[in-house]
């Protein structure tokens, strides 16, 4: 297995890739970083770990709709909706509390 290395919300990551898995990896990493970037941009959520948690629920909710619709295409494109933003990020706030870190 080979390392790459790479940047995602401008913070580089040193990742393992299997032989050949180069090409899917930086498929991923810009879909992260495009997702990341996007949450980041709209000025809602500052923390990195926040982005995070809300790019993963984003890129999930795509994977579960994607048998029920057509493709995603085009940059940072988001299926959640402004309000289910702001419900998910409250949740997200109750869960990881005060200080901001995960239980």
């Amino acid at each position: 297995m080979k390392q790459m290395e790479v940047t995602i919300m401008g913070q580089g990551y040193l990742l393992g890739c299997p032989e050949g898995g180069e090409a899917a990896l930086t498929a991923a990493v810009a879909h992260v970083d495009r997702e990341m970037s996007a949450i980041r941009d709209a000025g809602k959520v500052k923390a990195r770990e926040r982005i995070a948690v809300l790019a993963a629920l984003n890129l999930a909710y795509q994977l579960v709709e994607a048998p029920h619709q057509a493709p995603v295409s085009g940059p940072a494109s988001t299926p959640v909706s402004s309000p289910e933003v702001d419900t998910l990020i409250k949740r997200l706030d109750e869960a990881l509390g005060n200080d901001g870190q995960l239980l």
